[in-house]
């Protein structure tokens, strides 16, 4: 209960189904609106993406273990040891140089035997003196060294750890000169350092390394699944594709594709229903108008007439609503080719209209229906505005296409509004000239089918401008 109290506090609400359709990087970075914190803070240096998550839940527990085992090896074993072989040696050193400093020269054999036994070099000079400063030796070996000469030996000393290769040399003073002692230094080094180091190294190094190739077998499936999730979130026809990875990824898989016959089968019926509709109400409208043609000319009748047409309009602008979401198959598309089909057409009704395409993309999306949305918000902005500007730009992840007109407009508050099947804005355009209401709607529609979107915003123009968004 506690666990779930906590994720219920610490997990961000999902978004409106609204938001869901702005703008691509507006929703990507828009920041949210809760207190900065350190957790918050913290976050923005954590990576975005699974695997790199994956890797740092990875990396990070092994870096601390790989620093606590470091830490208690150092500072038991490694330290340990140290202290005890250089206490030994430098008994050993303390032993002979007591010995030897009660005759009045070393003797031959003695030496000898002390190198053959002991492993140590030893020479006299009773006319030499410790050198001047003393070498200050630096490292944890050279400070266990002179910690433990300091506490045996009795004479001043100079430490050299660096005598010669791999040599460590001491330099003691007594009455009757100086003894120079040579020794390896593995007598005072382990070679466990180097087996520990070696080992913990190379066995993270391959342990991560397994890990990372299972992390990218379990996180294909996914990167597998989200593009899947896109491509019918922009319209295309995702087939049936192999489910793997584990359980979960698997359920997600198949469940992605269920509802993707879902969707396609309420489409499929709710297209044939319309179709069916319009095919039923089409003969009585047919019967009217050839019934009220023979009732002769009237003023009634003119006004029946009128009517019917209006119907009829109405009836073609519903159809061309379903028809948004028919099955057309998704192509690569010259978008600088259809700017100029559409505009083209659209120059038979106003010539005044501009194109400015900055650089030519292809997009993969259905043609029939991008250029029926492309061609009511260009008949709209020429319906209601004197002139219009059609103007393309493309990014990294986006293509955006403005139709900009300076017409009347649209109030910031009814803006949305619009975009619902049969409203008008009744205030700022004329009745007489507009359609039935489904224009902005059949538009957004067919964006939205694409991955995309349809704002109305203010127009540099003076009027509206409508700005369409399509992912790449």
């Amino acid at each position: 209960m506690f666990f779930y109290r906590f994720l219920r506090r610490n997990t961000v609400c999902a978004p409106t189904p609204g938001a869901l359709h702005s703008p691509l990087m507006e929703l990507l970075h828009t920041p949210q609106q809760r207190p900065a914190s350190w957790t918050l803070r913290l976050k923005r240096f954590l990576p975005r993406s699974l695997f790199g998550r994956m890797l740092l839940i990875l990396i990070l527990p092994t870096f601390l273990m790989l620093t606590v085992a470091t830490y208690v090896f150092f500072n038991r074993h490694w330290y340990t040891v140290t202290q005890r072989m250089a206490n030994a040696l430098v008994g050993d050193v303390a032993v002979l140089v007591s010995l030897l400093d009660e005759k009045d020269a070393p003797d031959k054999n003695v030496t000898d035997l002390i190198e053959q036994k002991l492993r140590l070099v030893v020479a006299f000079d009773p006319n030499a003196d410790l050198p001047s400063p003393p070498p200050s030796p630096r490292g944890p070996i050279a400070v266990i060294l002179k910690h433990a000469l300091n506490e045996r030996l009795p004479y001043p000393y100079a430490l050299n750890m660096n005598a010669a290769e791999k040599t460590i040399g001491i330099q003691v003073k007594t009455p009757k000169g100086v003894y120079t002692v040579l020794c390896s230094e593995k007598r005072v080094y382990t070679p466990t350092t180097s087996v520990f180091i070696l080992w913990m190294t190379g066995s993270s190094i391959l342990l991560t390394f397994v890990a990372l190739l299972f992390m990218r077998n379990q996180i294909r499936p996914i990167l597998r699944l989200a593009a899947a999730a896109e491509a019918i979130g922009k319209g295309r026809d995702v087939p049936w594709f192999k489910v793997e990875g584990s359980t979960e990824v698997r359920q997600a898989g198949a469940a992605l594709m269920v509802m993707r016959d879902r969707l396609k089968r309420q489409i499929a019926q709710r297209t044939a229903m319309l179709a069916g509709v319009s095919h039923d109400l089409r003969t009585p409208l047919t019967r009217m108008r050839l019934q009220i043609e023979l009732m002769g000319v009237s003023p009634d009748t003119e006004e029946l007439l009128s009517d019917v047409a209006e119907m009829e309009e109405m009836l073609n602008a519903y159809l061309a609503f379903a028809r948004g979401e028919e099955a057309e198959p998704s192509i690569p598309i010259d978008l600088g080719d259809l700017l100029n089909e559409v505009v083209l057409a659209a120059r038979r009704q106003n010539p005044d209209i501009t194109l400015n395409v900055s650089e030519n993309v292809t997009i993969i999306m259905r043609h029939n229906a991008i250029k029926r949305c492309l061609t009511n918000l260009i008949g709209n902005a020429l319906r209601y505005g004197s002139r219009a500007a059609v103007c393309a730009t493309a990014s990294e992840k986006m293509v955006t296409i403005t139709i900009d007109d300076d017409g009347p407009g649209i109030p910031p508050t009814l803006r949305e509004e619009m975009f619902r099947p049969f409203t008008r804005a009744e205030e700022s355009r004329n009745q007489a000239t507009g359609g039935v209401g489904l224009g902005l709607t059949i538009a957004r529609d067919i964006a939205r089918a694409h991955g995309g979107d349809v704002l109305l915003e203010d127009s540099p123009l003076g009027g509206l401008r409508a700005r369409i968004w399509l992912p790449l």
